[in-house]
């Protein structure tokens, strides 16, 4: 029986280009053109009109990153894609395409530090009002809903400290009040939760993580329906932020789709087994991760995502002082922002990724002082474990002591 829609794994490597389009050439080519010559004055009116389909410029649109949008648009069951210049074009995008002032936007306690930024300290100022709820429990969100919500905004899992939110309940919560919802999908990916099938109205990706995965590029990416994402590119993209993908990362993104599945299976795999170290070491007080089976977030998890991602997050009982000092005696790992690299990364979000936050927000939005997060790469398993192992013998000692 011939299946009727391919395996995520085929559509990540085929969908949306022939080879003999171009020529043969199996891997797609690089359009490096600014703009488009037309066959004559009356066609390009009638492009510009949108009376026929065509390139004008690549501020707006262009053959290689038109793949890379149909592609990922194909894995997360969207309709259609955009591709940004960072993660942060994506979002700063959507939000200023569907919001002006006197509107609302309902976020998680939790966002990364420069979504909290732009919110609280960019939208804030131009009369948007944000308002952070404990999302981990959906009635919150029905609670503080109002007639001037015009979004819902979250990350799951959420970084940096983990927490889960239920999208399927949230998404019908917000449809239900007449708002869209928007899902930041870093973290888990298209491999381990699809929102926009589960009822999110648009999906954001930072793809200069996993997306890409090897730490060679900087680059953003919605997702969403026909008419959402039209609008986000005309409105958002072209005349807001202007945060436009080049044509070369565009194809690195592509290279990048083509593993991630795989990539994914790994990730996925080592984390739980570090996770799994961790939680049983002395020095540490705390793991945060949803693959462990007293996560808070344990049983969501489950249902929504086909694995539990390659993020942890993990405190010391000597807390940020102990955990500094075992991140300077790492020999393997490396002391980095960013994730989803084959490199394993770790930082600490308070003096790093979440340090647009006061200290008295990171209190308020679950963030303590001590969190350590570590992206488990692709190195072997055995490697990583030996590291943090070696790194964290010296502050077990002091604890026995």
């Amino acid at each position: 029986m011939t299946r009727q829609t391919p395996d995520f794994a085929t559509r990540a490597i085929h969908h949306g280009y022939d080879p003999q389009d171009a020529g043969g050439a199996l891997t797609p080519p690089v359009h490096m053109t600014s703009t488009f010559a037309f066959d004559s004055a009356e066609a390009g009116g009638e492009i510009f009109a949108g009376e026929a389909t065509g390139h004008v410029y690549s501020r707006i649109s262009n053959p290689t990153t038109d793949l890379l949008e149909a592609r990922i648009a194909s894995l997360e069951g969207a309709e259609a894609g955009l591709a940004t210049a960072s993660g942060m074009g994506a979002i700063t995008a959507v939000l200023w395409t569907f919001l002006s002032p006197g509107d609302e936007v309902i976020v998680d306690e939790t966002l990364y530090g420069c979504t909290f930024a732009f919110m609280r300290h960019g939208l804030s100022r131009f009369g948007v009002r944000i308002t952070h709820v404990d999302m981990t429990d959906p009635a919150n969100v029905e609670a503080a809903i109002g007639p001037e919500t015009r979004l819902v905004y979250f990350e799951t899992p959420a970084n940096p400290n983990m927490r889960l939110v239920d999208i399927a309940t949230v998404s019908a919560i917000a449809r239900h009040h007449g708002a869209r919802t928007v899902v930041d999908n870093t973290y888990a990916t298209p491999v381990l939760t699809r929102p926009i099938e589960l009822g999110a109205d648009i999906v954001v990706h930072s793809a200069t993580k996993y997306l890409g995965g090897h730490g060679d590029l900087v680059a953003g990416v919605a997702v969403g329906g026909a008419e959402d994402m039209a609008e986000v590119r005309m409105v958002g993209l072209k005349d807001m932020t202007g945060a436009v993908m080049a044509p070369l990362t565009a194809m690195l993104l592509l290279r990048g789709l083509k593993t991630l599945h795989l990539r994914m299976q790994r990730h996925c795999a080592s984390a739980r087994t570090v996770a799994g170290v961790l939680a049983a070491h002395p020095a540490v007080e705390a793991v945060h991760y949803p693959g462990l089976p007293d996560a808070p977030g344990h049983a969501l998890a489950c249902r929504q995502m086909s694995g539990f991602g390659g993020m942890i997050a993990f405190e010391l009982r000597g807390g940020y002082a102990a955990g500094a000092a075992m991140m300077n005696r790492l020999r393997l790992i490396a002391r980095a922002v960013s994730l989803g690299d084959a490199e394993t990364l770790i930082q600490h979000p308070a003096s790093m990724t979440h340090s647009t936050y006061t200290p008295t927000e990171r209190a308020a939005h679950g963030i303590s002082e001590g969190l350590i997060r570590l992206s488990v790469g692709l190195e072997g398993v055995g490697d990583i474990i030996d590291d943090l192992t070696q790194a964290l013998a010296p502050t077990a000692k002091e604890q026995a002591a």
